[in-house]
């Protein structure tokens, strides 16, 4: 009656981003966001290192996806001032990195676009929401 999952670790993975993200404040909401472009960055360089082309092809648009649709459209741009302006460049210039690295096959691309990610992640993280509230007031 019931079939076993054909992939228990992906239908687990799924259930924990979903609830990780039911669960998260705006601050950690954000944290996903670069972990999961960060993650897709990874893959595709994996991908493109075994020469696997739709996956990697995949990787690099679900982390332009994340990028675009994410990240940036999260900004602020009418309170963020200057560093809103500044990280949506970042973010475009990314966007361009990562298509060069999917079109000429070039790994540092990748690795260029996955270092940006984990310093802005990183900042990021050391932003408390305790701290935004004071700031906030």
């Amino acid at each position: 009656m019931f079939g076993a999952p054909r992939n228990p670790i992906s239908a687990y993975a799924s259930v924990n981003v979903e609830t990780s993200v039911a669960e998260a404040s705006p601050h950690k909401l954000v944290l996903l966001l670069f972990d999961g472009a960060i993650q897709a960055c990874v893959a595709a360089r994996l991908h493109m290192e075994h020469k696997q082309i739709a996956e990697k092809g995949t990787a690099v648009s679900k982390a332009i996806n994340i990028i675009t649709n994410g990240l940036k459209a999260s900004l602020d741009m009418e309170s963020g001032g200057e560093l809103a302006e500044r990280l949506a460049a970042l973010y475009d210039y990314m966007v361009q990195r990562l298509l060069y690295a999917n079109l000429k096959n070039q790994p540092a691309a990748l690795s260029e676009v996955i270092a940006l990610l984990t310093e802005l992640r990183d900042a990021w993280a050391q932003i408390a929401p305790e701290q935004q509230k004071v700031a906030a007031a």
